[in-house]
């Protein structure tokens, strides 16, 4: 994964996950401001397994209806993303720490499927960044 310091919002080329502290959300949010990219905050407060996690990301980025609820499902729709029409994507995740904490290997799937959303659209042409949020000791492990 990634670390802030590699983040450029103006480069159409920037994609991949990356491990912030809850501080760096709220100047991602607003530096993004001045991008074309569409900010989706994502806040995993009370998230403790897959079936929380995947209701969390329903509710937040509003998948079509037939979302199938499983991994599978996960990835396809962040590689569509067609009913949040954008030039490009900043998925801004707080409060990770939940997850990370009541069930390491879910936490450790999500962000894979993560990783591979960002290079799909990478692929693509399109942005696509998750930025989240941990703190700040947990932040710089994950990053090591």
């Amino acid at each position: 994964m990634n670390s802030l310091l590699d983040i450029d919002l103006n480069d159409a080329t920037t994609h991949g996950v990356f491990f912030v502290t809850q501080d760096d959300i709220a100047a991602l949010d607003g530096a993004a401001q001045s991008t074309s990219l569409r900010t989706l905050p994502i806040d995993l407060h009370d998230c403790t397994d897959k079936a929380s996690l995947l209701r969390h990301l329903d509710d937040a980025l509003h998948f079509p209806a037939g979302f199938g609820g499983n991994w599978d499902a996960l990835s396809d729709s962040l590689r569509d993303l067609s009913w949040l029409r954008a030039k490009g994507y900043l998925l801004l995740i707080t409060h990770a720490e939940t997850l990370r904490d009541a069930d390491e290997a879910e936490f450790d799937i999500f962000t894979g499927i993560l990783d591979e959303a960002a290079e799909s659209w990478h692929s693509a042409g399109v942005p696509f960044l998750a930025c989240i949020a941990l703190p700040e000791s947990a932040a710089d492990e994950a990053d090591a």
